[in-house]
């Protein structure tokens, strides 16, 4: 039954798969313009002078036709996307898009990476106590306040934070991932421009996520003690601290872990407003220049790859949930 359960669950992903990368393929070309029109507006521009025939077929051999048949242009995507070509990008012409995600996807999961799991370990542990002690002091202040925290826009405690610890302190720098005239390597002073760089990223983002993992783990948390498994380990005389930990908050983290998992999942398509506020070199900053400049390639590329990742972690997420709770065993 369990295996039943894994490839129903292993077929909808495919399916997913297959349908976002269609969509991927689709979307960008209902937008108006497309790659090619870009490239010879831009040169027109620049030069003054109408673009020659073959220079353009030389173009549109490279970013496609689009006056090409569209079944023609989705196969020749799918070939594309099986050697891991996603294309050229229009505005850092002639470099891959392959060649500029890889370049920014280790500082986006250096920073989004390692605060979601911060976020989520801080609001969970707190969650729990504030849970167990609903009613206390410590559960009286600790919740309105996170409460609070969840409702204030991120990009306001970003551009607040910027303004304070960057420019009236001059604690943190304004921008970028790393000091501009140090060259990138394993080196001491290249760690520390980049730890020195992030530290303000980070903390806006732990900051604010933590409330809503703290919110959701504190409510699981109050109703799960309620439960008669609960009762029956308190009644034995076991400690408070392993029946909070062991029996309360082991069955309650269950919703809490599939959030993580799709939050982990998101981690790759990095924290969008993080990276534009603090003009960090991630994956968001790239998606939102790409944007900008209308590099269709790029944004295909970047799509696709979130998408994917988003459908893993699910996956993944599912697949832990068959270990972790007994009940989807039973059900099949």
């Amino acid at each position: 039954m369990r295996w039943a359960f894994l490839a129903r669950r292993l077929g909808f992903y495919l399916a997913a798969a297959a349908a976002a990368i269609g969509l991927n393929f689709l979307l960008p070309r209902l937008m108006p313009g497309d790659p090619s029109s870009a490239i010879v507006e831009e040169l027109e521009r620049v030069s003054g002078q109408q673009v020659p025939a073959e220079t353009l077929m030389s173009i549109r051999a490279i970013f496609g036709n689009p006056h090409a048949n569209l079944a023609q242009q989705f196969a020749d995507y799918l070939r594309q996307l099986s050697h891991g070509d996603l294309g050229v990008s229009v505005v850092n012409f002639p470099v891959p898009v392959a060649d500029l995600v890889w370049q920014a996807l280790p500082w986006t999961l250096l920073l989004v990476g390692t605060t979601t799991i911060t976020a989520f370990a801080i609001g969970t542990l707190l969650g729990v106590v504030a849970g167990w002690k609903a009613g206390s002091r410590f559960d009286a202040i600790l919740t309105p306040f996170t409460t609070f925290l969840s409702s204030v826009p991120y990009f306001w405690v970003a551009l607040l934070a910027l303004w304070i610890f960057g420019f009236v302190l001059g604690w943190t720098p304004l921008s970028g991932g790393y000091d501009a005239d140090l060259p990138q390597g394993f080196s001491l002073a290249y760690a520390v421009s980049v730890l020195h760089h992030g530290v303000l990223p980070a903390a806006t983002i732990v900051f604010s996520a933590f409330g809503g993992w703290l919110l959701g783990m504190r409510n699981m948390t109050v109703t799960t003690v309620r439960e008669d498994y609960v009762l029956l380990a308190q009644a034995k005389g076991l400690s408070p601290k392993r029946v909070m930990f062991r029996y309360a908050a082991r069955n309650a983290m269950l919703p809490s872990f599939t959030g993580f998992a799709m939050a982990l999942g998101g981690v790759v398509g990095g924290a969008l407003l993080t990276e534009i506020v603090f003009s960090y070199p991630g994956i968001g900053y790239l998606l939102y220049e790409s944007l900008q400049k209308r590099d269709y390639p790029m944004m295909q590329g970047v799509f696709l790859l979130i998408t994917l990742t988003v459908l893993l972690a699910n996956l993944v997420a599912d697949l832990a949930y068959v270990l972790l709770d007994p009940r989807i065993r039973a059900r099949g």
